[in-house]
């Protein structure tokens, strides 16, 4: 419980630097140790890249999937790790309020729930349910001797809503909810960022997608955590593409310039 408890107050306190907390996203337990070898700090899960790895697409993983798979990556390395729960897995605040109290089960550092409902008819909760939900959260994510941190995130920009108004509203309930970490992922404009972190009082997770702003100017915008989201675990895929694509079209071996570097990269991740 200590370590837990450790880990968790460093995951916090990484989101304090001056400088923005990267943060990868493995997809299973080998890129996990990977990703550490090569000095991040902290790591977080990804619900499509975790997906993926199921022959599926994002969404289609059940609770129990995701958190299992959570506690194989926190088994993986002596790293901080965040989960991403969708939107916990329940539309009421009592069972999302469970969901935490899994991921705390699980060993995790913190976990992040978000807003989107997955019905087509009204994608994005209503706010007062949103901001619930995340109450229930905050309450099984800070009730006990381990503070796991609590991202909330607004999903507007994802699910063709792209209203930073009410995305900035939501996100300032979440905070007033109890949320320790913001995110709005796919708000990629700089000045738009900007006035998301000047608009709120807690920490600022943006997510790296072409286009976006540098990290080196999220920085200098209040920014403090970038991810990938599933980025990561698709370049893998994309290169594997690529490499059977050339067998296949050419029956040549090219890839392997790219295999070689990550088969360095595993020895020097596993080999300890």
């Amino acid at each position: 419980m200590t370590d837990h408890a450790e880990k968790a107050r460093r995951f916090l306190e990484l989101h304090r630097s001056e400088h923005p907390l990267l943060l990868p996203n493995p997809w299973d337990r080998g890129s996990a140790m990977l990703l550490a070898s090569l000095g991040f700090q902290a790591l977080a899960t990804t619900s499509s890249g975790h997906a993926a790895t199921l022959g599926r697409l994002d969404g289609s993983v059940t609770r129990d999937e995701a958190v299992g798979h959570a506690a194989s990556i926190v088994e993986a390395t002596n790293l901080p790790v965040s989960a991403d729960l969708e939107n916990g897995f329940a539309d009421e605040p009592s069972g999302v309020a469970e969901t935490l109290r899994l991921a705390l089960e699980a060993g995790l550092a913190g976990c992040s729930v978000e807003d989107f409902s997955g019905s087509e008819d009204a994608p994005i909760y209503d706010p007062g349910l949103a901001a619930e939900r995340v109450a229930a959260a905050a309450e099984t994510a800070h009730g006990g001797p381990v503070r796991l941190v609590l991202t909330a995130r607004a999903e507007n920009y994802l699910h063709g809503r792209p209203d930073l108004s009410d995305t900035i509203g939501r996100l300032q309930a979440y905070q007033a909810a109890g949320a320790d970490v913001l995110y709005a992922p796919g708000l990629s404009r700089l000045e738009d960022i900007r006035q998301l972190v000047a608009s709120v009082d807690r920490p600022v997770n943006v997510l790296a997608l072409p286009g976006a702003p540098t990290v080196a100017e999220l920085a200098a915008a209040g920014v403090s955590r970038v991810s990938v989201g599933g980025a990561f675990a698709f370049a893998a895929l994309g290169a594997v593409v690529e490499a059977a694509r050339e067998l296949l079209a050419e029956g040549t071996y090219g890839f392997w310039e790219r295999a070689r570097a990550g088969a360095q990269g595993a020895r020097a991740a596993f080999g300890g």
